[in-house]
């Protein structure tokens, strides 16, 4: 497929499958997955021949399987489940199966062009990852939140090092996790570790690390902190500078900590979630300044605005913008930007979208089981029975929606301005 650039970016409505009626050899279809670019609608469909295999704009896979599921398309427009064949399962990729199969699969993962596939592996009892086909070299008794860098060179997960035998304490408490990275594991073992994550180049893994029953660090290639705490959240690497920045509980309250040192003093009582700007100058975290009471916080300052729950925060490419959604504890979802809760609300909103230049901010939500977009504050003259995550245009002008409507997959393309 095609990059962002090169799609079909001309203003207007655009039929792309008529009808997603189930076709008669169908005993079932399940849910219905858009490709990026919005030239096609896919599902997985149980056949009356009890195997599975998937439909895309209507047509079936040539291939069929014992079983099928997890149908994710990759940002480079290619169309993956995972299967069953001959009681193994393994990876389809655009209907073909990959040589390798596990005893079990799960979690499929994509770089971020698309162009590797990754997926968590289970053989002989032992765990590790699987990319584009080939496996660790090396698996363990256990590997958990698996975590691929983003130009798919490299793969992590948490994993054990030795055995435990039952209520063995004391093995426990001197340290059986670490981390493998491309199946190499750390040398330094810990009581527990939590959340891999990658620098932007796919060089240094970090990690919570977890030294005793009371102390919290983080991790960086093996290497602790000189600094432990009484608790820490998920690190993530500076996209400019390679710093590594977490949020760190001190005498029961939260801050941020960079390299072990705090840039954001302990004054929360929560701290998480934190978002870079890709120059590295912006941080933006969900914060609770009061408990019960959560808001954004930008470089430490915390927004006026607050609610019982606050998710899916994200900032602009430049840090221009930074949205988030809040939640009163019902149905009542409310989209926050830039420190000012816009108009309206919802009975479900999704994870804001900014756009990479431009400073646009999308968000799809739905009331009354329709679903529709908000732009800028405005919401989109159409509603329909099932819309796909918003994308805008490289410059931002315009925005590319994907939908369903009676039974129709619709394509749009919309002049921002015009939304």
């Amino acid at each position: 497929m095609h990059p962002p650039a090169l799609w079909d970016w001309e203003s207007g409505q655009r039929v792309v499958l008529a009808s997603m009626e189930r076709p008669e050899n169908a005993a079932w279809v399940e849910e219905s997955y858009a490709s990026p670019d919005g030239e096609r609608v896919a599902a997985l469909a149980r056949l009356e021949d009890g195997t599975f295999t998937a439909l895309v704009n209507g047509e079936a896979w040539e291939s069929t399987f014992e079983k099928a599921w997890h149908l994710r398309f990759s940002p480079d427009g290619r169309l993956t489940a995972i299967v069953q064949q001959d009681g193994m399962w393994t990876a389809a990729v655009d209907g073909e199966a990959w040589e390798e199969n596990f005893d079990y699969m799960w979690g499929t993962q994509f770089s971020q062009d698309g162009s590797v596939i990754a997926a968590c592996i289970q053989a002989g009892g032992e765990y590790g990852l699987c990319l584009e086909g080939v496996t660790w070299d090396t698996l363990y008794e256990n590997a958990s939140q698996c975590v691929l860098s983003a130009d798919g060179k490299a793969s992590a997960a948490v994993v054990q090092l030795s055995s435990l035998k039952p209520a063995d304490l004391d093995a426990f408490q001197a340290g059986v996790f670490g981390v493998a990275v491309n199946g190499q594991k750390w040398d330094k073992n810990f009581v527990n570790c939590w959340t891999p994550a990658f620098d932007a180049q796919g060089a240094k893994v970090a990690a919570q690390v977890r030294t005793s029953l009371y102390d919290y660090s983080i991790a960086v290639d093996g290497a602790k902190w000189a600094e432990s705490y009484t608790c820490v959240w998920e690190p993530r690497f500076n996209p400019a500078t390679g710093k590594v920045v977490a949020p760190v509980r001190i005498k029961g309250a939260w801050g941020m900590a960079q390299d072990g040192q705090i840039i954001w003093e302990p004054k929360f009582v929560q701290c998480w979630h934190q978002a870079f700007s890709q120059d590295g100058k912006n941080i933006a975290a969900i914060v609770a300044p009061e408990f019960g009471a959560f808001t954004v916080a930008v470089n430490a300052k915390p927004w006026s605005i607050s609610f019982p729950v606050v998710t899916d925060l994200v900032i602009g490419r430049e840090g221009e913008r930074v949205a988030a959604l809040g939640n009163n504890n019902n149905t009542d979802w409310h989209v926050m930007v830039d420190g000012e809760t816009w108009a309206g609300s919802w009975d479900m909103a999704w994870k804001p979208v900014i756009s990479a230049s431009g400073g646009h901010v999308a968000v799809k939500v739905e009331k009354g089981k329709r679903q529709t977009l908000v732009v800028d504050g405005r919401r989109y003259a159409q509603d329909f029975d099932k819309l796909f995550e918003p994308t805008f245009s490289p410059d931002g002008n315009k925005l590319l929606i994907r939908a369903i409507e009676k039974g129709s997959f619709v394509r749009i393309v919309a002049e921002v301005g015009t939304v």
